[in-house]
């Protein structure tokens, strides 16, 4: 799953829930049964877990570029990959010291 499926991902549950939540008070509200709400609340809670937690293809749209790793392996030899000099050009060179 990738950022823009969790944020999806997430915005769903929160909605699902929300609707869940508020169908089954009106539902029960009107029937007055604290049971049928309980029952409605929970099929909404289960609808919402399957809808949200297994990783559907629609969650992945936008697939992250990995970099290459810092350290390979060549012939069961492990080698790492040669870090890149920083630049320094935001400092100024030392000074000649006068004798």
């Amino acid at each position: 799953m990738d950022w823009q499926g969790q944020k999806l991902s997430e915005s769903l549950m929160q909605i699902m829930l929300v609707v869940a939540a508020t169908g089954a008070f009106l539902t029960g509200y009107f029937i007055s049964s604290f049971k049928n709400m309980l029952i409605i609340y929970a099929a909404g809670v289960v609808i919402t877990l399957l809808t949200t937690v297994p990783n559907w293809p629609f969650f992945n749209r936008h697939p992250l570029q990995w970099l290459d790793p810092k350290e390979t392996e060549i012939h069961g030899v492990r080698v790492q990959k040669p870090k890149p000099q920083p630049q320094n050009s935001s400092k100024k060179p030392p000074k000649a010291s006068k004798k």
